[in-house]
């Protein structure tokens, strides 16, 4: 039996085995933010890049994370269905 687990709050098995995220009320562990990245020459092919992947900013909350999770490693639904059907339903994808 496990009481307790060091997980990140974006994980999978969050979702998957209905566990309950204790507040970290003594700032142990720090925030864990996703951010793109991508090689300066294709910034350089595709500028616009830039301002679209800046819309993503502040968009993908970790419950909106760990689902996404949750669908690909547990529902097996592939990465690129998952980050489209969200890209779709904040209009930033048609």
């Amino acid at each position: 039996d496990v009481n307790v687990i060091d997980a990140y709050s974006t994980d999978s098995e969050l979702e998957q085995y209905g566990l309950k995220v204790l507040k970290d009320d003594k700032g142990l562990f720090p925030p864990y933010q996703g951010a793109p990245l991508l090689r300066k020459e294709t910034l350089q092919k595709y500028p616009e890049l830039e301002k679209v992947l800046n819309k993503l900013s502040g968009k993908i909350t970790d419950e909106e994370m760990r689902k996404m999770n949750y669908e690909v490693n547990v529902n097996g639904k592939s990465s690129e269905e998952v980050a489209k059907q969200f890209l779709q339903k904040e209009k930033l994808l048609r």
